[in-house]
C-alpha cells in the first residue's frame, strides 16, 4: 500500500472518532474554548513531536511486522521493547473497549432509547451502566467473531466505515455554514435559568389558552405540583424557551469563551451564580426533570478524556509490513494526518463554541434536546447523517482496535523476551521438528492469532464491564503516553549516543525536540490522572525488572546498551581521576581459581565465598591461567571462560571472568595482578584457595606459585586473601544458625580483619553468626586496658563484637617444637640433595650420550690414536637414554602433549670439559654433610615455636567457630626459606577447619569517623 491509502487515512479514521462525536461538544462547554483549544494544542504538540521521532526511527532501517512495539524494542532493547510492548497492546485493548462504549451509547441514547433492559430508561446512572455492559458485552462478542472469521472482511467494511467519518465531518462544516445564514430550530426549554429534560412534555409553557380561558399544561403541572401545592421554585419562576443554536453571528461565543465547571449532580443551568443558593432556598431538586452534570468536572479531567481521540497516530506504522515503502510513507502520512486532525479539532472547538447555546454544550447526552447529539443539531441536512455516520465509525474503530491489538500480542510472543507469555505444555509443534510456536505467537494458516485474540477479548471486557466511556477514556490515555514517551526517549537516546548505525532518512528532527515530547507525554500523564500515572508507571516498571530477570536475553544493538557504555567510560574516567577515601573502600576481588582437567572450576565453593563476601557489591573478577600458548589453547580458554560463567551462575556470583593463556602459571596470575581490571575499576584484593596436599605434591611448583603470588599482592600493595579447606565452606543454600566467627588480631592491618566479618554477615548465610575479637597480650602488657581499648575501638567502629584478650606466657620450647622443626629442616635438605638443577642433570645426560654416540661410531670405523675409548658404553646407552625420556617426560611432559615434537638439547662437549665436569660432581657429594647428624636453626625453632604455641591458643577458643579469620605472616625475603615458610603457615592452622588467612594491603580500609 502508498502513502495515502496504507498510512493517512488509517489515521484519520482511528483519530476522527468517538471523542469528536460524543464528548468534543460536552468539553468545550465545560472547559470552555480558551480551555478546550489549550487542551487540543497540547494534546497535538504531543502526538506531532511524537511523530517526528517515529519517523526518524521508522527511516533508520528496514521496518517489518510489527510496526511501533518493533521499533521500540530494538531501539530501547527488550526490557524497554516487553514493557512498551504490552503498555501499547493494553491501550489497544482498552481503546477497543472505549469505542465498543461509544457506540453502545449512540445506540443506546439516541438510535433505540427504548431497549434498555433497566429501570428509568437509562435516566439514572447506574441504569444506564447496566445497560453498557450487558449491550457492551454481546457487542464484543460479535466483534471478536467477526475478526475470528477473517480479518480480510474487517478490512474490506474499512472503507466503508471510513467514509462514514468524512461524511459525518462534511455535515459537520456544512451545518456551521447553514447556521450563519438560517439557524435550525432547536428550542431548549428552562425554567428560570434552570434547563429541563425535554422527554415528558410537548410545550415548553405553564399555561395555554384553551376556550379563551388560561390552564396550566398537564405535563409540566404533573411534574412539579401534588394536589394543590406546586414545588416554589416552579411557582416562582417562569418558563422559557431559548435556541439552542443561535448561530454563527450570534455572538454567543463571548459566553462560552471560559470554562463552567462542578461537582456530580450539578444543575445545568443559564446563568451558575445562583446555582448554590437555589439549592439551597428550593430544598430537593432530585425528583423533578431538571439536567445534571453526571461526574465532577475540572481541567485535568477533560484532557484525560480528551487525549485518546489523537492516539491514532501509530496506526500507520502498525501496518509497516504492508507497505511499499515504509520509510518514506510512514513519516509523510503520519505527519499529515495530525496536521489534518489538528485543525479540523481546533476549528471545531472555536465552532461549536460560537454557534452552540452553553447549556445545551454541557448537556452531555442531550436530554435537552428530546435526546438528540448535540452535535448532530448542527449537522446539516439532518441529525441522523452524524448519528448513523458516528455509529458505523465508533463499530469500525473498535474492530481495527480487535484487528491490531492481537498482532501485538503476537509480535511479543513470538520474539520470546516474556516468559509468562510462553505456555509448553499448550506449544504447538509444526511440522520443522526444531519450529515451537507459543501459546500466543500461534496463528491460524492464514496468519490469525487465536489465543491472542481470546486474551484481548477477555482484557478488553474488563473495559466494557466499567460502563463508562468518560472511566475508560483516562487509563487507555495513560497507556498510550508511556508508549509515545518512549518513542521520544528512544529517538533522543539513539541521537545523543551518535552511534554509527544512527542514519534515519528522516532529517528533521532533533535531540531537544525528542526530549520535549518526552516532557510533554510525561507532563500529561501527571495532569491527566496522577494516580492512573503511578498505577500505569509500576505495571511497566514491573514488567521491565520480570523481563530483566526472567526473560530471554537478546542482543539488537540498542541504544539503552550504547548509553551503559557512554555511562561506563564516563564513570571509569572520574574514578581514576583520585583514590577512593577510606569511606567508600570495599573489597574488589581478583579471583584465582584452578581448573582441573576437563577445564571446570576445581573449587566451586571458592565462587561461593566470593559472592557470600560481596553480595552483588563493588567489582568481582574471576580469573584462571592455562599453561601453553595461545594459538595452541585458544580454543581451551574459551571454553574455560564459558566454564567459569556457568560457575559463577550457578553460585551467583556476580562479576567478569577472564582466562589467559601463558608458558607458565607464575606468570600468567603475576600479568593477572598487575593489569586485570580497567581504568579506576581495578582489583585491590586477592582471593585464592591454599594449595592442599602440598607436601605430597610430586611437583613442586604448586607450593612454589603460591608463595611467588603472596610475593606479587605485596609488592602491588594489594590485599591478600587466602581460603584453607574451601571446599568444607557453606554454599548459598546453607543458612548458618548459632555460630562465631572468630578474627584473630595480632597484627594491625588496617582494619580489614574487622571489615570482614562485617561484610559476610550482610550475606543471609552468615547473618545470624556473631562476630568475636581476640587479641594476645604478653606478661608485661595490661590485657585489663587492652580489652578495654579494644571495646572502644569496636564501638567507633559501629561493629558490635565480643572481645577477649588472651595472655600467652613466655615458656620454654619444647622438645616437640625442636622435633618439629628438625624434621621440617631435614625434609627441605634431603630434598635440596635430591633433585638436581635442570640444567645439571641435562649436561650430564648429554656428557653420557655423546660418548656413547662416539663409541657406536667406533665399531664401524678403526679407532684413532685421539679418539676417547670408554668400556660399557654399549649398555649404559639404554641407561642414559631411559633416564634422558623420564626426565623429559617430568619436565616438559605437557609440552609434549600439545607439540608434535620434543625439544632436544644438542650441546658439544670435548673430552676435557666432560672429565672436569664429571670430577665437579664427584668432588661435591663427599663434600655433603650427614643430615641425620644435623642441628636445627635457633631462628626457625623460635618461629615453630611462636607458631605452635599461638596454634595451641587459636585451637583451644576456636576450634568450634564457623570461620577463623588470621593475620598471614609475610613471606621470606631469602627464597630458600620458602618451604619453611609454608610449614610453619601449615602449623599455624592446624586443627581448624575454615581458616582464612588475611593480609593487608598497606592502607586503611576502616575508619571511626562519619
Amino acid at each position: 500500500m502508498g502513502t495515502f491509502i496504507g498510512v493517512y487515512l488509517p489515521c484519520i479514521q482511528n483519530i476522527l472518532g468517538v471523542i469528536l462525536f460524543l464528548r468534543l461538544t460536552w468539553i468545550v462547554g465545560t472547559a470552555g474554548i480558551l480551555g478546550s483549544f489549550a487542551i487540543v494544542f497540547m494534546c497535538a504538540a504531543c502526538t506531532l513531536l511524537t511523530a517526528i521521532s517515529m519517523s526518524a526511527i521508522a527511516t533508520n532501517g528496514v521496518v517489518p511486522a510489527g510496526g511501533s512495539y518493533y521499533m521500540i524494542s530494538r531501539s530501547l532493547g527488550p526490557e524497554f521493547g516487553g514493557a512498551v510492548g504490552l503498555c501499547f497492546y493494553l491501550g489497544t485493548t482498552f481503546a477497543g473497549s472505549m469505542y465498543i462504549l461509544g457506540t453502545m451509547e449512540i445506540l443506546l441514547m439516541y438510535i433505540v432509547p427504548d431497549g434498555a433492559l433497566f429501570e428509568n430508561k437509562m435516566d439514572e446512572p447506574v441504569s444506564r451502566q447496566n445497560n453498557m455492559r450487558v449491550y457492551g458485552t454481546c457487542c464484543l462478542a460479535l466483534m471478536a467473531i467477526m475478526v475470528f472469521v477473517g480479518v480480510k472482511y474487517v478490512n474490506k467494511l474499512a472503507l466503508v466505515f471510513l467514509s462514514c467519518v468524512i461524511l459525518s465531518i462534511m455535515a459537520i462544516y456544512a451545518g456551521v455554514i447553514r447556521t450563519a445564514i438560517n439557524p435550525p430550530d432547536f428550542q431548549v426549554c428552562l425554567l428560570g435559568n434552570r434547563t429541563l429534560k425535554n422527554l415528558y412534555f410537548d410545550k415548553c409553557v405553564k399555561t395555554e389558552v384553551t376556550d379563551n380561558t388560561n390552564s396550566s399544561t398537564k405535563q409540566l403541572w404533573n411534574m412539579f405540583c401534588c394536589n394543590t401545592s406546586c414545588d416554589a421554585y416552579y411557582a416562582h419562576h417562569n418558563v422559557t424557551e431559548i435556541k439552542a443554536i443561535p448561530g454563527l453571528l450570534s455572538g454567543v461565543i463571548s459566553e462560552n469563551l471560559w470554562g463552567n465547571y462542578g461537582p456530580s449532580e450539578q444543575l445545568i443551568e443559564k446563568n451558575m451564580s445562583f446555582e448554590a443558593a437555589t439549592q439551597e432556598v428550593y430544598g430537593d431538586i432530585k425528583n423533578k426533570p431538571y439536567v445534571f452534570g453526571d461526574i465532577n468536572t475540572f481541567f485535568t479531567l477533560m484532557v484525560g478524556i480528551y487525549f485518546p481521540s489523537v492516539t491514532g497516530i501509530l496506526a500507520g506504522s502498525n501496518r509497516s509490513g504492508d507497505l511499499r515503502d515504509a520509510q518514506r510513507s510512514i513519516p509523510i502520512g503520519t505527519i499529515l494526518a495530525i496536521v489534518t486532525t489538528s485543525i479540523i479539532y481546533m476549528s471545531c472547538v472555536v465552532l461549536f463554541g460560537a454557534c452552540i447555546e452553553g447549556v445545551v454544550l454541557r448537556d452531555k447526552f442531550g436530554y435537552s434536546l428530546k435526546r438528540t447529539p448535540v452535535i448532530g443539531t448542527l449537522a446539516w441536512p439532518s441529525p441522523w447523517v452524524l448519528v448513523i455516520g458516528s455509529f458505523f465509525s465508533c463499530c469500525g474503530a473498535g474492530l481495527q482496535s480487535l484487528t491490531s491489538a492481537p498482532r501485538i500480542l503476537q509480535a511479543i510472543a513470538r520474539d520470546g523476551i516474556v516468559p509468562f507469555l510462553q505456555a509448553p505444555h499448550l506449544s504447538l509443534v509444526c511440522s520443522a521438528p526444531s519450529q515451537v510456536f507459543l501459546v500466543f505467537g500461534h496463528s491460524k494458516p492464514n496468519g490469525e492469532p487465536t489465543w491472542a485474540l481470546l486474551l484481548t477479548a477477555g482484557i478488553c471486557e474488563i473495559g466494557i464491564l466499567i460502563g463508562s466511556l468518560d472511566a475508560v477514556a483516562p487509563v487507555l490515555s495513560m497507556f498510550f503516553l508511556m508508549c509515545y514517551l518512549f518513542v521520544n526517549l528512544a529517538c533522543a537516546v539513539q541521537t545523543l549516543l551518535r552511534t554509527p548505525n544512527w542514519r534515519p532518512r528522516f532529517k528533521f528532527y532533533h535531540w531537544s525536540l525528542s526530549f520535549l515530547g518526552m516532557s510533554l507525554c510525561l507532563a500529561l500523564m501527571f495532569v491527566s490522572s496522577w494516580f492512573y500515572a503511578l498505577i500505569v508507571m509500576l505495571i511497566a516498571g514491573c514488567i521491565y525488572k520480570y523481563i530483566e530477570y526472567r526473560g530471554a536475553e537478546k542482543e539488537w544493538g540498542d541504544g539503552i546498551r550504547g548509553l551503559s557504555l557512554n555511562a561506563a567510560r564516563y564513570a571509569l574516567i572520574k574514578l581514576e581521576e583520585a583514590p577512593p577515601h577510606t569511606k567508600n573502600w570495599r573489597p574488589q576481588l581478583l579471583v584465582l581459581v584452578t581448573l582441573d582437567s576437563d577445564l571446570a572450576v576445581k573449587h566451586p565453593r571458592l565462587l561461593s565465598f566470593t559472592s557470600q563476601l560481596k553480595a552483588g557489591k563493588g567489582l568481582t573478577i574471576v580469573c584462571s591461567v592455562l599453561q601453553g600458548t595461545y594459538m595452541m589453547r585458544g580454543t581451551d580458554a574459551k571454553h574455560s571462560e564459558a566454564n567459569l560463567k556457568a560457575s559463577m551462575t550457578a553460585e551467583k556470583t556476580k562479576g567478569f571472568c577472564h582466562v589467559v593463556v601463558c608458558s607458565n602459571l607464575r606468570d600468567g596470575f603475576s600479568n593477572l595482578i598487575q593489569s586485570a581490571g580497567l581504568g579506576g575499576m581495578k582489583h585491590n584484593t586477592v582471593l585464592m584457595a591454599w594449595p592442599s596436599n602440598w607436601r605430597q605434591a610430586e611437583d613442586s611448583s604448586s607450593w612454589k606459585n603460591f608463595i611467588e603470588t603472596v610475593r606479587e599482592t605485596t609488592s602491588a600493595h594489594q590485599a591478600l586473601l587466602v581460603a584453607k579447606n574451601i571446599d568444607h565452606f557453606p554454599s548459598n543454600t546453607e543458612r548458618l544458625v548459632e555460630g562465631t566467627i572468630d578474627v584473630w588480631w595480632i597484627v594491625h592491618d588496617g582494619g580489614l580483619l574487622m571489615l570482614l566479618p562485617f561484610l559476610l554477615r550482610q550475606h543471609k548465610v552468615w547473618k545470624k553468626c556473631k562476630m568475636r575479637i581476640f587479641t594476645v597480650a604478653h606478661l608485661d602488657d595490661n590485657s585489663i586496658q587492652m580489652k578495654k581499648d579494644l571495646h572502644m575501638f569496636m564501638y567507633q567502629l559501629r561493629l558490635e563484637a565480643v572481645v577477649e584478650v588472651v595472655e600467652m606466657h613466655e615458656s620454654d620450647i619444647s622438645a616437640f617444637t625442636y622435633e618439629k622443626t628438625l624434621v621440617m629442616e631435614q625434609r627441605s635438605q634431603m630434598l635440596k640433595q635430591m633433585q638436581l638443577s635442570k640444567t645439571e642433570r641435562e649436561r650430564e645426560i648429554q656428557s653420557i650420550t655423546d660418548e656413547s654416540r662416539s663409541s657406536v661410531k667406533r665399531k664401524h670405523k678403526e679407532p684413532t690414536p685421539n679418539s676417547l675409548n670408554v668400556p660399557g658404553m654399549a649398555a649404559l646407552e639404554n641407561e642414559v637414554q631411559m633416564f634422558h625420556e623420564r626426565n623429559t617426560k617430568l619436565h616438559g611432559g605437557h609440552h609434549e602433549k600439545h607439540s608434535p615434537t620434543s625439544d632436544k638439547i644438542h650441546m658439544t662437549w670435548t673430552k676435557e670439559k666432560f672429565i672436569s665436569e664429571r670430577n665437579r660432581h664427584r668432588e661435591a657429594n663427599p663434600g655433603v654433610r650427614d643430615i641425620f647428624n644435623m642441628k636445627p636453626n635457633q631462628s626457625n625453632v623460635r618461629r615453630m615455636h611462636t607458631a605452635v604455641k599461638l596454634n595451641e591458643v587459636v585451637v583451644n577458643k576456636s576450634q568450634g567457630a564457623h570461620l577463623v579469620l588470621l593475620n598471614m605472616p609475610g613471606p621470606p625475603k631469602n627464597k630458600g626459606g620458602d618451604e619453611n615458610y609454608m610449614e610453619f603457615l601449615e602449623v599455624l592452622m592446624e586443627g581448624l577447619d575454615r581458616v582464612l588467612l588475611v593480609r593487608g594491603g598497606g592502607r586503611e580500609v576502616i575508619t571511626i569517623y562519619s
